[in-house]
């Protein structure tokens, strides 16, 4: 691996463990048993890493939510286990750069080209979420105004954009995987009171992939 790359993978992982505001370009560079001119030969500060590691998240999650918008799922059973796994990716990516999460505010404020680009991102999430709840719930009779629908949207949005930082408060560090498919059951049953008579089985569905989830998680440790 180039140590442009290693830079970028160590940046990243100490990012996300210790907190980028707690970690320094010596920090970095002592991880990567390099100089700190070395360092600053590949990246001119934090800044600059930082940057570089926004746009590897914004390539990868802006793709992952294009794809049911290009592509909507039709509203039959077989989607609600589709969007669980489609939700797993999204919160996946989120947490695998969720430094940006846990101190988001501060990072926002310190980067208006970020704070722009990431607004585009939730749009995109909002987007994404969108085409989910009005492929699944296009037969109920109890979500019949676009207001509703933008407003259970908006409560998912929120959910989402929050889940890392209240899991992480909640219940400190647990296994990514529980954090992740935790966050896609919260989502998914958001939508089962505006399923109507469907909506027990839909719930049901959505506890039963998460029960297989989680034996599968019990069982690679």
């Amino acid at each position: 691996m180039k140590t442009r790359d290693r830079i970028l993978v160590t940046t990243l992982a100490l990012f996300n463990e210790e907190g980028e505001a707690n970690t320094t370009t010596i920090d970095i560079a002592n991880e990567l048993n390099i100089s700190p001119g070395n360092l600053y030969y590949h990246f001119k500060g934090k800044d600059q890493i930082i940057e570089e590691l926004f746009q590897q998240y914004e390539l990868a999650l802006g793709s992952t939510l294009l794809a049911p918008i290009e592509k909507p799922l039709s509203a039959d059973q077989d989607d609600v286990e589709a969007n669980w796994y489609f939700l797993y990716v999204v919160i996946e990516e989120m947490y695998q750069y969720r430094f940006l999460y846990h101190n988001l505010d501060n990072l926002l404020q310190r980067y208006p080209d970020i704070k722009r680009r990431f607004k585009r991102l939730l749009q995109l999430k909002r987007t994404a979420l969108f085409v989910i709840c009005h492929s699944l719930l296009e037969q109920s009779f109890i979500i019949s105004h676009e207001e509703q629908l933008a407003g259970l949207v908006d409560n998912m949005a929120l959910s989402l954009n929050f889940w890392l930082n209240y899991d992480q408060l909640l219940h400190g560090e647990r296994p990514p995987q529980i954090t992740i498919h935790q966050g896609v059951l919260q989502l998914m049953t958001m939508m089962a009171p505006y399923l109507g008579d469907e909506a027990l089985a839909f719930y049901s569905d959505c506890q039963s992939i998460y029960a297989s989830m989680l034996e599968q998680v019990e069982s690679s440790e």
